[in-house]
């Protein structure tokens, strides 16, 4: 039994209780509420172990769920399909790799897709099959429970005929994704897809709410002389966007990534444009270790979280 509260003590409670809530600094994440966002591992930030042929360096890619939950606290993965490739159309296979992210509460959040074809060749023969490679994805990632299969906008020619190229195979494949409820999300990933004003022309010419994008801090190298600018392309590609690739290379002593101003970014991800989903952490750099370089960029993305949510 509780002890019996007279009416007094119940509305001086219930007065402290709203003045406190009242008071409170606005835009504080108050215990229990949703986080500013999500973090996730990109299964590139492994790449090396999972290439391995050394026995005693060597990750299943089988266990990736299992290693992002156990070994890095992360709870949410984005599969690359390079990895996977031999196991395309392994149906059991398929199974276990949910039933190891099912037994470890992981959440599959898209794969990447790279190796099946331009999707804005020029010959629309060659078009279509690199279209109909990607089909194998969409059912992986509808039956692991993901949102999005992330592609490449490769494309060849002027840049108008780039721009019709790209929409045209991406139009097709995410018309044919749709019917299984995934998104077809595009990376700035070389060639004018790290353009942010070329591939946000790209996206409005396909004109589907299915087909986004999926803004990569890094990946802005148009050519071997030409830099797009990181804060202007993932600005541009934003009002599209349906996942977010931290990307990171360096860090300095203070923790912070060398090439990217991750408090400059985020705030136009998430203040800018109010995105609340997940950022996949993507490390690639050489001078840490590919777990040194993960837990550097989660505690990055946490300590901006924390700032930000003040």
């Amino acid at each position: 039994m509780f002890p019996p509260v007279d009416r007094r003590s119940f509305l001086q409670a219930s007065a402290a209780a709203a003045l406190a809530l009242a008071t409170a600094p606005l835009g504080r994440a108050t215990e229990g509420s949703a986080p500013l966002f999500k973090i996730s591992l990109a299964q590139w930030s492994l790449h090396r172990a999972f290439f391995s042929k050394d026995k005693a360096a060597h990750l299943d890619p089988l266990k990736f769920a299992e290693i992002a939950t156990k070994e890095y606290d992360i709870n949410a993965v984005e599969y690359v399909n390079q990895f996977y490739a031999a196991k395309k159309k392994d149906e059991g296979y398929l199974k276990d790799l949910k039933k190891v992210a099912d037994d470890n509460s992981v959440k599959s959040v898209l794969i990447m897709c790279d190796g099946e074809g331009a999707l804005g060749d020029e010959d629309k023969k060659k078009r279509k099959i690199a279209v109909e490679n990607h089909f194998r994805w969409v059912e992986w990632a509808q039956f692991l429970g993901c949102h999005s299969i992330r592609v490449n906008a490769q494309s060849s020619g002027k840049y108008d005929e780039q721009i019709e190229r790209a929409a045209d195979g991406l139009h097709e494949l995410a018309e044919w994704a749709a019917k299984m409820k995934i998104n077809v999300i595009v990376e700035n990933h070389g060639g004018l897809s790290s353009n942010g004003a070329w591939l946000a022309k790209v996206i409005k010419k396909v004109d589907l709410k299915t087909c986004g994008t999926l803004p990569d801090f890094g990946n802005f190298r148009v050519s071997p002389t030409e830099e797009y600018d990181r804060y202007t392309g993932v600005d541009e590609m934003m009002p599209f966007a349906k996942g977010v690739s931290a990307k990171t290379h360096d860090f300095d002593d203070k923790g912070n990534e060398t090439k990217t101003d991750y408090r400059k970014m985020l705030e136009i991800v998430l203040k800018k444009h109010k995105y609340s989903g997940y950022l996949g952490i993507e490390y690639e750099g050489g001078k840490m270790t590919e777990p040194e370089g993960i837990r550097a960029t989660k505690k990055l993305l946490e300590a901006i979280r924390v700032e930000m949510s003040k």
